[in-house]
């Protein structure tokens, strides 16, 4: 099986499953606790699917059924030697090769020209303030881990987003003081009577 067939969350899942057997639940309950649902985009139904198509492909294996009190029975899976050279495969392909991907905001970046500058620079502004929560978030999550004594390696990925919101953050308010200034000509074929971004859609100013 090429390593490449495997998704973002089926790595997560056989990654998860290397530490030692689980069942789905638990797995979506770790997951979540150390804050991959921000790397990995992660729903209980798709997660249940993965499982079950790493099955399928004969990368996990089943060990047993439990059930807890008046709890559906639980199936507790664990990875297979398939499994673990897949998930080496797929790490080392992803860690080597760099993917040319196509964020929407660098799309907006590049045509926020269509606005007026006031309404462009205010959408910026409150991007700013979001990213600053983001980054408040993640630096606390960061302190518990130390807090905690986990090792930094295992918050790698977290950390990667930290500094890159912090970059793009810097980047931004360096760019709005361009704009403020006059320093970056804004077209003037804009209409003066585009929609206002903070007075609802639609609504002219």
């Amino acid at each position: 099986m090429r390593a490449g067939t495997v998704n973002p969350l089926g790595v997560s899942i056989l990654a998860l499953l290397s530490e030692g057997p689980m069942h789905p639940y638990e797995m979506y309950q770790l997951l979540l606790s150390r804050k991959e649902d921000r790397i990995v985009k992660i729903r209980p139904g798709s997660l249940y699917h993965a499982v079950a198509r790493l099955h399928e492909q004969e990368l996990v294996d089943e060990v047993g059924t439990d059930r807890g009190g008046n709890r559906p029975e639980r199936t507790t899976y664990r990875i297979t030697p398939a499994g673990r050279h897949v998930l080496t495969d797929r790490l080392t392909e992803i860690l080597r090769t760099p993917v040319r991907e196509y964020p929407q905001f660098v799309l907006g970046l590049s045509e926020m020209h269509n606005l007026p500058a006031s309404d462009a620079t205010a959408l910026l502004r409150e991007r700013i303030v979001d990213l600053t929560a983001d980054i408040e978030e993640l630096s606390g999550y960061q302190q518990l881990a130390a807090d905690r004594q986990v090792t930094e390696i295992y918050w790698a990925g977290i950390d990667y987003i930290h500094h890159m919101l912090r970059a793009e953050v810097q980047w931004l308010t360096r760019y709005l003081d361009r704009i403020d200034s006059g320093e970056l000509d804004w077209p003037h074929h804009i209409s003066a009577h585009h929609t206002n971004p903070t007075s609802g859609i639609g609504s002219a100013s």
